[in-house]
């Protein structure tokens, strides 16, 4: 998801409805306050009340080990705007964990708590939540509750679990009944995460974990009306239509026009591909069209290829 869930990206996807609120890529926390420069590069939206332009609000993520430096970060992050500070104890990127961030704390459920608990003194006064993300351990599924109960204990006032370890990372399956044993044990609000592409995904996550909201991700980016979809479906009880391949494609398109000029072609075309790998996972018309595209090496001749795929509409 790094590179991808940028402020553009929050933008078009909330466009498309159904999200209640979205969280920011993570800040690196390290030893030293960062300037106020990071969090704004980082979350443009703290500069119009931590809102997408459709009104959703955007939560700030931090990712780090050191309680105090944690606690000074979401400090500067709040005096830059934030209304909500996430920590990050689910990524299972392998150099994130190498240099003692994400997923690595869960090995050691004090360590959660003093990350989370360093956030919440620093932010006593402000009235700012501090929630938090973890994974249902690191190499196993044993300190999982532990880890749950010591964010809570030190300060959550929500909890989101990707309902897998990090050595399992993104493999299937999601083990949704596993958050089912953290969210009968908290007394804050479980939100469950972790291979939701579909409607069918969470209606089935929401089940077997017993949590009334879940998180998506990746399946947001694969259908950007997934949100949407399963608001409505909530609210009226009927499935809104496929998705088309067309209507993916153009949101592609919608992309690569407001994103940042600055960024080289390179860059843009990379995470366009980044996105459309994404799509392609769960979508044979996607990846049918990912198997051309991937190969064409400049962003003019890519976008052009695009806009042609859009004649054949496809459905899911």
């Amino acid at each position: 998801m790094e590179g991808v869930i940028d402020a553009t990206t929050r933008h078009l996807l909330t466009s498309k409805g159904g999200f209640d609120w979205v969280v920011t890529e993570f800040v690196r926390v390290v030893d030293a306050r960062l300037p106020a420069k990071v969090f704004l590069r980082t979350c443009p939206e703290l500069a119009q009340g931590a809102q997408t332009p459709d009104g959703i609000p955007v939560h700030l993520q931090l990712l780090g080990s050191v309680p105090e430096v944690l606690g000074e970060n979401a400090l500067q992050a709040v005096a830059c705007g934030a209304i909500s500070i996430d920590i990050n104890f689910g990524c299972p990127a392998k150099l994130v964990n190498r240099h003692d961030g994400g997923a690595s704390l869960l090995r050691d459920p004090r360590r959660v708590y003093s990350a989370v608990n360093g956030v919440t003194l620093a932010l006593r006064s402000s009235g700012i939540p501090v929630t938090a993300k973890i994974r249902l351990g690191f190499a196993d599924k044993r300190l999982a509750l532990a880890c749950a109960l010591a964010a809570e204990e030190g300060g959550a006032t929500q909890l989101v679990v990707h309902a897998r370890t990090r050595q399992e990372g993104y493999k299937p399956p999601a083990h949704w009944e596993w958050i089912a044993r953290i969210q009968q044990q908290l007394s804050i609000p479980v939100v469950a995460n972790g291979d939701i592409w579909t409607l069918e995904d969470y209606w089935k996550a929401r089940t077997l974990s017993g949590c009334k909201d879940v998180m998506i991700g990746r399946g947001a980016l694969a259908d950007p009306w997934l949100a949407a979809r399963i608001r409505h479906w909530q609210t009226s009880g009927e499935r809104l239509p496929a998705t088309t391949w067309k209507a993916r494609a153009e949101v592609l398109l919608e992309y690569a026009t407001l994103i940042d000029t600055a960024l080289p072609d390179k860059v843009t075309l990379s995470l366009l591909k980044q996105w459309l790998n994404i799509m392609r996972q769960h979508d044979p018309a996607a990846a049918s069209h990912f198997t051309t595209l991937k190969r064409i090496k400049t962003l003019t001749e890519f976008l052009y290829a695009l806009r042609g795929s859009c004649e054949t509409d496809t459905a899911i």
